[in-house]
């Protein structure tokens, strides 16, 4: 037995719900998908027992963006583990490394388990560092593991669930989405007051959300320029970091951004095709001008959190490699966006070099995806052959057509990786919320969930098309 037959085995072991024999209703799915957010929103409010969310370790905003997680409680995993596994499974088909053919059910349903035993094993693995750099006895560390454990199992059941047809999209979009949209509001609306302290030991309160600071600031007839513009005040907060709050710039940037993605994401570029079953007509093949979409600082972003997850290992249980500990919180120095407009002002050395890095990484990961995504030339050539698709004049030839498509492809990848990561440098300057990679993620969820929901409702509307489908 391989190794893809063991994982595939073990992911036999997660619980999963049959598939419906008829698609459910639009109404029901719906209701199935608001049920999974709120089953959601509690897992990531729900801190575990026995030690306090403050004690363990801070995530950084990335990792809970990334991977919807919340740093204590049943979501502190979020779904790290089912992004990680699908990734890596995906690399290892798409590579050739692992010999699959997708359009072969078993096949299928092999790629789809051996994810699941995957990432079964990642979050033990996951759940094991976090607990153990809470510094506890054995038995409060297996228990907070444990729950962290649980955690994710429930993610994943739920988001196998969604796939099958009970939901709407996805699990893991729809979680991404969640923990997005759940800032966005939190920053904008929350009514919660904080303590900033300053130097001396003084301490002032200021409204968190920026639409209460605003309404608070117009009736006492204080308000502080440098919070409304730059969401910084001077001081610290309980936890020891600085105060950095929403800003009214950020609240303006996130909706600007958020409409710049969405037009992006609309663009295309045609390739001329014609179609050898009726030469005399010619047609268009669109390429999505962001082509990589946000694939690219996904992966910068599953990076920065598992260099994150060994420096706090090795700081808890390595103490006497103090070299180790020091370089890796030198590079995550690097790979963490500047604290807003001051934070580029005060070290503009330390924001470029993490721009360049950020560049350098989402360029090299978005040509890796398109090799091993099925994106590449190759692949897309070798479709519309299939297809019966070719190149005005030109032979159907799967080479002749990679040579053209490489004209399209390759450029695209690397300007698509490099706007995306660009957009995400300029969300993290302008402390847009949610994050930049977040709202990138955001936005492209949102596209995909549009799509998803006029799909489903122009099945609705017309029985005939859902025959015509196969659904």
């Amino acid at each position: 037995m391989g190794v893809l037959d063991f994982l595939a085995r073990l992911g036999d072991i997660i619980p999963s719900a049959p598939k419906p024999s008829r698609r459910p209703d639009l109404k029901y799915r719906l209701l199935f998908t608001l049920a999974a957010v709120v089953i959601y929103y509690a897992m990531a409010s729900v801190t575990v027992y026995p030690v306090a969310a403050a004690a363990g370790p801070q995530l950084p905003a990335v990792m809970q963006v990334v991977f919807a997680a919340t740093t204590g409680t049943l979501a502190q995993l979020g779904i790290g583990p089912i992004v990680t596994a699908g990734l890596i499974i995906q690399v290892l088909v798409g590579g050739k490394l692992i010999e699959l053919d997708l359009t072969n059910p078993d096949d299928r349903k092999k790629f789809t388990q051996s994810e699941k035993g995957l990432a079964l094993i990642i979050a033990v693995v996951e759940a094991a560092g976090f607990a153990l750099a809470y510094r506890q006895n054995v038995f409060i560390t297996v228990s907070i593991a444990l729950q962290f454990f649980i955690g994710a199992l429930i993610l994943m059941m739920l988001d196998e669930s969604i796939q099958k047809g009970y939901g709407i999209g996805s699990g893991v979009s729809l979680f991404i989405l969640a923990g997005v949209a759940r800032t966005i509001v939190w920053d904008i609306f929350a009514p919660v007051s904080v303590q900033v302290y300053a130097l001396d030991g003084s301490a002032k309160t200021y409204r968190y959300g920026v639409i209460p600071y605003i309404i608070n600031g117009l009736v006492s007839g204080e308000i502080d320029t440098g919070r409304l513009l730059y969401g910084y005040v001077p001081g610290y907060l309980a936890g020891g970091e600085a105060a950095m709050l929403p800003s009214l710039t950020g609240m303006i940037a996130t909706f600007m951004l958020l409409i710049i993605i969405i037009y992006l994401q609309g663009m295309k570029i045609n390739v001329p095709v014609t179609i050898q079953r009726a030469p005399g007509i010619r047609g268009r093949v669109p390429l999505n001008f962001l082509y990589v979409s946000n694939i690219p600082v996904l992966l910068v972003g599953i990076v920065i959190s598992n260099i994150l997850l060994i420096r706090n290992m090795v700081e808890a249980y390595l103490p006497q490699l103090p070299w180790l500990s020091g370089a890796l919180n030198s590079i995550l120095i690097y790979l963490s966006p500047p604290r807003g407009l001051l934070g580029v002002i005060y070290d503009p050395v330390r924001s470029v070099i993490y721009a360049t890095v950020l560049i350098g990484l989402a360029v090299l990961f978005g040509l890796m995806w398109v090799e091993v995504g099925g994106l590449s030339p190759a692949s897309q050539a070798e479709n519309l052959v299939k297809s019966g698709i070719s190149i005005p004049g030109m032979r159907s030839n799967p080479k002749a057509l990679e040579s053209v498509l490489a004209r399209y492809v390759y450029p695209l990848a690397v300007l698509s990786s490099i706007i995306v990561a660009s957009l995400a440098i300029v969300a993290d300057i302008f402390n847009v919320y949610g994050g930049g990679i977040g709202l990138l993620l955001a936005a492209g969820i949102l596209q995909q969930i549009y799509t998803a929901l006029t799909y489903e409702q122009a099945l609705e509307m017309y029985p005939v098309l859902r025959r015509l489908v196969g659904e």
